[in-house]
């Protein structure tokens, strides 16, 4: 069997958000989408990310909503083809409106840079060069 993820985000702006990951290339399933979600497409078919107004997320769960500006719940990470991919990709989310989370980092067979949305969700960008990597991965 085949599964697909949704990845579920509390936005405090649903348009900002839109716009800030629309330039980063993303598109948007609008069968999905509607003034209190949109369903954002990480990998058609098999990967999504549902950006979901807070208070409309609220109604998913008991726990309190964790303020992503203050804590840490989750880190996402997307791949790429290429370090050079890596570089440009924060750097149009920096352009966009989001922050630099970490310097980049090279690990020999892995290449890694990140940022903050407008939520402050991090985002891990990554190049891997699976031939390189050491033997216990």
């Amino acid at each position: 069997m085949s599964r697909q993820i949704f990845v579920n985000l509390p936005v405090r702006d649903l348009d900002k958000t839109k716009a800030f990951f629309s330039h980063l290339g993303f598109s948007f399933n609008q069968q999905f989408t509607n003034e209190q979600a949109a369903c954002m497409v990480i990998s058609e078919d098999h990967s999504y990310v549902m950006l979901l107004v807070e208070d409309f997320f609220k109604t998913f769960i008991k726990k309190t909503l964790v303020d992503a500006r203050q804590s840490t719940e989750v880190l996402m990470c997307l791949s790429c083809d290429s370090r050079a991919e890596v570089d440009a990709f924060v750097a149009k989310a920096i352009a966009a409106g989001g922050k630099a989370s970490k310097e980049a980092k090279d690990h020999g067979f892995m290449y890694e840079h990140g940022f903050e949305d407008l939520d402050g969700h991090l985002w891990e960008v990554m190049h891997m060069d699976l031939s390189a990597a050491p033997p216990q991965f």
